[in-house]
């Protein structure tokens, strides 16, 4: 096998595990600085990476064959255990010594996965992201970020070029995960009371443009507010709005946010009403809608 890592970033293999919606753009940005090898199981998303010249293979093993770095984007934790050792697993193929870094919102699934890596000394970097695919190709990320520092150093050049800010908060795996699980809660809540509001302001009568507009310069405005806002505007449009963040995404996040409050004993109703409306919006079928669609599980059509 190759060495796992050499001293010219530009020489280190980063393979790309997951070349979906932020996968992709991930690898796309790495690509101008290191060699990135990908694998997706979907041929068309190959296909994407290889355009902008990421090296793709047919099977994940081979793709991570002499990387240094192996970095996870995956959707769940039952994906995160199943890439690494299912049935088709990696982790055997991975490069001893080598540092996974996971960019997923799983929860508590990241410690029993860092163990299990540990034991055939590799590392895992816990590093669940923030930002969407545009902020992704941009280098533009939120990282967050819990890791042994040995592990950390060597992943740090890979983090450095996705992120704009990156949150070094504890020394093991599982400390990302759990801030990333407090901003989750926060944003989920942010989209859901943004939605009530502006569902509250068409059955009033109000105009919506002008009223976010006015809500955005008050007291009451947010990074959330902005952000969705407009979209939350388009939900009724036709197509809806651009999907950036599906709406399913929040039902798991809002799920990992319930079950480690309930672990840790801590009280949580209104992340519960969130997710709760997160569900309901499922069950209607706009799971693969954009998350601003919430606004239709309130208030299934517009007023004025």
């Amino acid at each position: 096998m190759q060495t796992p890592i050499d001293s010219h970033a530009n020489q280190v293999i980063v393979t790309v595990l997951g070349l979906g919606a932020m996968g992709l753009p991930i690898a796309t940005r790495l690509v101008r600085q290191f060699r990135v090898h990908g694998f997706d199981l979907h041929e068309d998303r190959r296909l994407l990476a290889a355009a902008v010249g990421v090296e793709t293979f047919d099977t994940a093993a081979a793709a991570v064959s002499g990387a240094g770095i192996v970095l996870v984007a995956v959707r769940t934790g039952e994906q995160l255990n199943d890439v690494l050792f299912g049935a088709t697993g990696v982790a055997e193929a991975l490069s001893s010594g080598s540092v996974v870094i996971l960019t997923s919102t799983v929860g508590s699934d990241a410690i029993p996965a860092a163990e299990r890596l540990a034991d055939l000394n590799v590392a895992l970097v816990d590093a669940p992201l923030s930002g969407g695919p545009l902020r992704a190709s941009a280098g533009d990320l939120l990282i967050i970020v819990g890791a042994e520092p040995r592990a950390l150093e060597r992943a740090r050049p890979v983090l450095e070029c996705l992120a704009s800010t990156l949150t070094i908060v504890g020394d093991k795996p599982g400390d990302g995960q759990a801030l990333k699980t407090v901003n989750q809660l926060l944003c989920g809540v942010h989209i859901a009371a943004a939605a009530e509001a502006l569902a509250l302001a068409d059955a009033l009568g109000l105009d919506l443009a002008r009223t976010l507009e006015a809500l955005e310069a008050g007291a009451a405005g947010s990074f959330m507010l902005s952000n969705r806002g407009p979209r939350i505007l388009q939900a009724y449009d036709e197509d809806g709005a651009q999907v950036l963040s599906r709406l399913d995404i929040f039902v798991k996040d809002m799920g990992i946010v319930g079950r480690a409050a309930r672990a840790a004993g801590s009280p949580s109703p209104l992340a519960a009403a969130a997710e709760q409306l997160y569900l309901l919006g499922q069950a209607q079928g706009l799971g693969a809608a954009d998350d601003s669609a919430i606004i239709k599980v309130l208030a299934p059509s517009k007023r004025s």
